[in-house]
């Protein structure tokens, strides 16, 4: 229910110092939805307007005093219950505006800074977004909550969220490009990933070597587009995903698979919320479903994807978003010395879609174990074989490696597509993933602006000593 102006005292405005007029003007707003969408759309953003004209009165977030930061939490909060509102009587009407009637395709990226001209308020603009993008992550506002919000509601609207997951689920524009010019070299370096084939394998390799293979703003295009021309290539049968060599002073010439989010470009502010939602709609359901055609829907029943059988190599580790990867992959070969785990716990957020993967291999139990208290998965033990199909001692693993990929394609791998499809359906159908991800949208948007992020990041990573 929208908050009425009457439950506010003004005393909470005149002790930040607001204007009593320009808040008078925004207690009238009452936040009330017709169902009328150019009505509400032309009341509710009038209200948003007037509620970011009072915020920018204020000083800057480490600067308010206890009075100004709980006049600012009331406003959002207010417009906030208006903006759910909003987006419940409206959202398919404005996700056909965005994408003419479901004529196109727009990715998350680009459908919530569009859904800022169609719905002035509803969701931070250009603007507000490089203001916030310029701070450290302590000093946000959590403006980008209002694109979780939008984007929860997309996906819980069936036709809508179904489309939205066709459209991440189609190549990279850049994809023909670089497909092209891995067709003439057999090799193909990106920010954040390199690629080249391997016999009857195109091998993908993650590279962020000052993090440890972390994934980061920087890394995730290029990794999405080495995924989407390994998947396409036509000289190969099966891909694999690796770590690549990294440069810190403990690992230095090793390769490891991955360091999961980069926390220190989290503590700063360098991963935009929209990040998680991209990698996990993108990047990594490519991995799980394959790519997309236009003319055809990506569920199961359709049969319209195009994919490959992939092979995870686990060296050292695979901590957060890494371990996250192994779960939508087919086969995982493991370094004998390497681990698995996922300290959603200890960072403060929400592990991807290992929520809806992780217990169809460990069972329940272990799941939650993993998830909220932080459970080390070593790979050569009864628990950490749940998720590795084979493991290998550290110095023979490219040996093990040349052995798995030949097990996968010397009889050919005609019926892989079909066989993926077939345990998809039973397991977790695109409609399970769309009904996931509308949960997830909402929930990791809080989670990334909340108080506790950074005090976990503090704690458990010493976030505030290390350089981005």
């Amino acid at each position: 229910m929208a908050i009425a102006a009457d439950t506010f005292s003004t005393d909470v405005f005149d002790r930040a110092g607001l204007p009593r007029d320009t808040v008078a003007a925004w207690l009238k707003c009452d936040g009330a939805v017709v169902r009328d969408y150019r009505r509400d759309t032309e009341n509710l953003s009038r209200q948003w307007r007037i509620g970011a004209e009072l915020v920018a009165h204020l000083p800057a977030k480490p600067s308010r005093s206890d009075a100004q930061a709980a006049a600012a939490a009331a406003i959002v909060s207010r417009d906030r219950v208006a903006r759910e509102k909003f987006l419940g009587a409206h959202v398919e009407q404005i996700y056909r505006r965005l994408t003419g009637d479901f004529a196109k395709f727009v990715r998350v990226e680009h459908l919530v800074r569009d859904a800022a001209a169609v719905a002035p308020g509803l969701v931070p603009d250009d603007g507000e977004l490089s203001r916030e993008n310029s701070l450290q992550q302590r000093h946000k506002d959590g403006a980008e909550i209002d694109q979780g919000l939008f984007l929860s509601h997309v996906l819980a609207h069936p036709a809508a969220g179904m489309h939205l997951c066709h459209a991440m689920l189609l190549p990279l524009p850049e994809t023909l490009e670089h497909g092209r010019h891995f067709a003439e070299r057999g090799k193909l370096a990106l920010d954040g990933a390199t690629l080249e084939r391997r016999g009857n394998a195109a091998v993908v390799a993650m590279c962020n070597p000052r993090f440890l293979n972390a994934e980061d703003e920087t890394t995730l295009d290029g990794l999405e587009i080495a995924v989407d021309v390994a998947t396409l290539d036509p000289e190969t049968d099966i891909a694999v995903l690796r770590g690549d060599t990294v440069e810190h002073a403990k690992y230095r010439g090793r390769r490891l698979f991955s360091a999961g989010i980069n926390l220190t470009h989290l503590y700063h502010g360098k991963i935009p919320f929209v990040w998680y939602i991209k990698r996990d709609m993108g990047l990594v359901n490519k991995l799980f479903r394959g790519l997309a055609r236009p003319d055809l829907s990506p569920d199961e029943m359709a049969g319209g994807t195009r994919e490959k059988p992939w092979i995870g190599v686990v060296e050292g580790f695979a901590i957060g978003g890494g371990c996250q990867l192994l779960l939508a992959l087919d086969y995982v070969l493991a370094a004998s010395d390497a681990y698995m785990t996922l300290p959603a716990r200890k960072e403060g957020i929400i592990p991807g879609a290992a929520n809806l993967r992780l217990w169809r291999f460990t069972g329940d139990r272990i799941a939650r174990q993993a998830i909220l208290y932080g459970r080390r998965l070593d790979c050569d033990t009864p628990e950490g074989r749940l998720i590795c199909d084979e493991i290998a001692a550290p110095a023979s693993i490219d040996t093990a490696l040349d052995h798995v990929i030949d097990g996968f394609t010397s009889s050919g791998v005609v019926s892989a597509a079909g066989n993926r499809r077939a345990i998809r359906v039973g397991q977790e159908p695109l409609d399970t993933f769309r009904c996931y991800m509308a949960v997830y949208a909402r929930e990791q948007a809080l989670c990334h602006f909340s108080p506790a992020l950074i005090a976990n990041l503090e704690r458990n990573w010493n976030a505030q000593r290390r350089s981005p």
